[in-house]
């Protein structure tokens, strides 16, 4: 995968993060809410908007979830 956008990162984070966009997209929010430092790396990668209603997966971010 050569644009693999969680190249940079341990296995286990990487693995983390993907589960933090897939709760983001599916809005799974209330139960177990993304810690702000994954919005940050998430929103870095341009794979999350940080917007007023919460955290909106980009179409980049989409892309990298149908993968």
């Amino acid at each position: 995968m050569a644009d693999d956008r969680f190249a940079e990162f341990s296995l286990e984070r990487a693995i983390g993060l993907r589960w933090t966009l897939r709760d983001i997209q599916a809005r799974r929010l209330k139960m177990s809410p993304p810690s702000d430092e994954d919005l940050g790396v998430l929103a870095e990668l341009g794979l999350v908007e940080l917007r007023d209603d919460g955290p909106v997966v980009t179409p980049q971010g989409a892309a990298v979830l149908s993968r």
